[in-house]
């Protein structure tokens, strides 16, 4: 049911110095039950900041395959923990954006 991890502009990054967020605890998402008898998967594409204690912050959705799976995916993310991005040895805060997966196939 969870989800894909992805940063926007990875190549960047690294010619920046910086060292991406990398997920620690991800929470998977509560499958909505009607698109669940509906045999419905989909996925909702979040952006957020994953600020310097590797907390979830400001998530909101930027594309959604259907609207049901919305509120479960927001509320699964903001559990998730980071290790923080780092620059130069520093966490900073980062804006990602992260895909969360709804599958049937996957319970």
């Amino acid at each position: 049911m969870l989800a894909a991890f992805a940063l926007g502009s990875v190549p960047a990054m690294a010619e920046e110095g910086l060292e991406a967020p990398v997920p620690v605890r991800m929470v998977p998402p509560k499958f909505p039950p009607e698109m669940r008898r509906e045999g419905t998967g989909g996925v909702v594409t979040v952006k957020c900041t994953i600020d310097e204690k590797g907390n979830v912050t400001d998530p909101t959705v930027e594309k959604a395959s259907n609207d049901a799976f919305v509120a479960p995916a927001l509320e699964a993310l903001r559990k998730w923990k980071f290790k923080p991005a780092k620059k130069a040895g520093t966490p900073v805060a980062l804006k990602v954006s992260i895909p969360i997966q709804f599958s049937i196939s996957d319970d």
